[in-house]
C-alpha cells in the first residue's frame, strides 16, 4: 500500500514516478488528461498493448523510437503493413520486438479505420474518440483514491470496453490494459487525492507533440 510521496521538487505525487524525470514529467502532463484526438487514442492502445509484460517507463523510453518505426501510428499507413514490413519492425532495436503485438497493431488499425468509416457515414466526428468515450458517458470519472492498493487493475467498464473492442477486431486490449489505457487518457482520474495533479488533470491540455 502506497500513498502520495513529496517528491524532490517539492510537490505531492502519486509515488509510481519515483524521481525519474521522464516519468514524472509524463505524470504531471499527459497521465489522467483527458484526450479526444482519435489518432492520439489510437497511439496510446497500441503503446499499452505493446506494454504488457512490460513496465510503462520501458514504453515511454522507447515512444519516440516507435512513432518513427510506425509511421507517427497514422492507422491507414499502419493498416497496409506488409510481411516485409513486419520482418523490418522485427529488427527494429529501438521498439517491443514481438511479432504477436506488431501483427496486432496491423488489425488493430484495420479495425480503427473501420470505425471511422462508419463514423464518417453517419455524419459523425469523431468516431474512435465517441466509441471510447461513449462508454464513461463522455467525461471523466473522477476516483477518489487515498493509495495505490486502492486503485483498481480493471473494472466493469473497462471490462466492457475491452469486450467492445475485441468485436471490433482489435488486438491486446484485455481489461486490465484497457483500464490502464483509461487511466491514461483521462476517461478516469486516478491520481491519489493527496497528488498535486488530482484536482487539475482534468481541466490540462496534453502538450504538442514535439
Amino acid at each position: 500500500m502506497r500513498s502520495a510521496r513529496k517528491h524532490a521538487d517539492g510537490k505531492m505525487r502519486c509515488p509510481w514516478p519515483a524521481e525519474d524525470p521522464l516519468y514524472m514529467a509524463y505524470h504531471d502532463t499527459e497521465w489522467g488528461v483527458p484526450e479526444y484526438d482519435d489518432r492520439a487514442l489510437f497511439e496510446k492502445l497500441i503503446l499499452d498493448g505493446f506494454q504488457a509484460g512490460l513496465s510503462w517507463i520501458t514504453i515511454l523510453r522507447k515512444r519516440d523510437n516507435f512513432r518513427k518505426a510506425f509511421d507517427n501510428f497514422e492507422p491507414e499507413k499502419i493498416a497496409k503493413y506488409n510481411t516485409k514490413k513486419v520482418a523490418a519492425l522485427m529488427n527494429d532495436a529501438g521498439i517491443v520486438r514481438n511479432r504477436a503485438k506488431i501483427e496486432g497493431a496491423v488489425k488493430s488499425a484495420k479495425a480503427y479505420l473501420e470505425i471511422m468509416d462508419e463514423a464518417k457515414k453517419a455524419g459523425e466526428k469523431n468516431g474512435f474518440s465517441k466509441f471510447l468515450w461513449d462508454f464513461v458517458g463522455g467525461r471523466p470519472k473522477v476516483n477518489g483514491f487515498k493509495t495505490t492498493a486502492s486503485v483498481p487493475a480493471a473494472t466493469p467498464i473497462s471490462i466492457a470496453m475491452s469486450k467492445a473492442l475485441v468485436e471490433r477486431g482489435f488486438k491486446f486490449v484485455g481489461p486490465t490494459i484497457v483500464y490502464a489505457f483509461m487511466q491514461a487518457t483521462g476517461m478516469v482520474n486516478d491520481h491519489l487525492v493527496t497528488c498535486h495533479c488530482h484536482g487539475t488533470c482534468g481541466k490540462m491540455k496534453k502538450p504538442k507533440r514535439r
